[in-house]
C-alpha cells in the first residue's frame, strides 16, 4: 500500500485518466479528494472511491481552486500528493483560431494549472509529490493543434522550472504525457458521431508503434509510480505514455 495514510488531491478526477488515478490512489490506501466541473459525474466518481471527497470546481477559476485547497486543509491539514490532470482540447488551423478559443484552452491547460500548483504547494510538506498531465502534443507538430500544443508545451517548461524551485522544499514534481488514450473525452468531440470517432481511432492506431490505443488505467499506473516513493530520486521529467509514438517515430 504505497499511499497508506497519504492525502491526495486530484484536480480533474471525475472521468478518464483522473478518475482512474483517483481510484488507484484509494486502492493503495490514500484519502482522496477530487474535483471536476460536472456535479453528476463527480457523484458517480465518488460512489466508486471509498472515503473520497469531491468538489465542483473549474481549474480556470483560480479562486475556486483556492477554495478547494482550503477545504482539503480544513479536512486533513495537508496535501501529500497533488495530481493536476484538468485539461481541455481544441483543434483549429492558424486561419481559424479565435482569441476566445486561445484564451479558453490556455486558461485551463496552462494558467489554471500553474496557479493550482501555487495554491496547493502552500499546504504541501517535505516529501510531497506533484504529477501534472501534459501531452505528446507538447512534443510533436500536428496540423490544427497549435493552440493546444502551445499551452501544453508552455505547461511542460513552466513545470520543469517549478520542479527546480521546489527542490529546497523536498517536493518532487514530474509530468506525464499521454498519447492516444481511449477515454470518454474522445467520444465527446463536438460534431463527431460514433462513425467519426471510430475513423479517428483507426487513424491514431495506424500511427502508434504498439498498434493500439492506451487506457486510462495505464496512464494512472505511470502517475502513481511518479507520485510514489519508488520514484524518490526522480524529479523534473516528462514521462511519455504513448505506445512509442514520439520516441519511435
Amino acid at each position: 500500500m504505497r499511499f497508506s495514510g497519504k492525502v491526495v488531491l486530484v484536480l480533474g478526477g471525475n472521468s478518464g485518466i483522473g478518475l482512474a488515478a483517483a481510484q488507484a490512489f484509494a486502492a493503495e490506501g490514500a484519502k482522496v479528494h477530487l474535483t471536476g466541473r460536472n456535479r453528476a459525474t463527480l457523484d458517480e466518481a465518488v460512489a466508486t472511491i471509498p472515503g473520497a471527497s469531491s468538489y465542483q470546481s473549474d481549474i480556470a477559476d483560480i479562486a475556486s481552486t483556492a477554495d478547494v485547497v482550503r477545504a482539503v486543509e480544513a479536512a486533513d491539514g495537508r496535501i501529500d500528493v497533488l495530481f493536476i490532470n484538468a485539461g481541455v482540447g481544441g483543434f483549429a488551423p492558424l486561419e481559424r483560431i479565435t482569441e476566445d478559443d486561445w484564451d479558453h484552452v490556455h486558461s485551463i491547460n496552462l494558467k489554471g494549472c500553474v496557479f493550482a500548483l501555487q495554491k496547493a504547494v502552500r499546504i504541501m510538506g517535505e516529501g510531497g509529490a506533484v504529477v501534472v498531465t501534459s501531452s505528446i502534443g507538447a512534443h510533436g507538430a500536428l496540423e490544427g493543434n497549435g493552440t493546444y500544443s502551445a499551452a501544453k508545451a508552455g505547461l511542460a517548461m513552466a513545470m520543469k522550472v517549478f520542479a527546480k524551485e521546489l527542490l529546497p522544499r523536498k517536493i518532487r514534481l514530474n509530468l506525464v504525457s499521454p498519447g492516444p488514450i481511449d477515454t470518454p473525452l474522445l467520444h465527446r468531440n463536438p460534431g463527431m458521431g460514433p462513425e467519426d470517432v471510430a475513423r479517428l481511432k483507426e487513424m491514431m492506431i495506424a500511427n502508434i508503434p504498439m498498434h493500439r490505443m492506451g487506457t486510462a488505467e495505464e496512464v494512472a499506473k505511470a502517475v502513481l509510480f511518479l507520485a510514489s516513493a519508488d520514484a524518490g530520486f526522480i524529479t523534473g521529467i516528462d514521462m511519455l505514455v504513448d505506445g512509442g509514438l514520439i520516441e519511435l517515430r
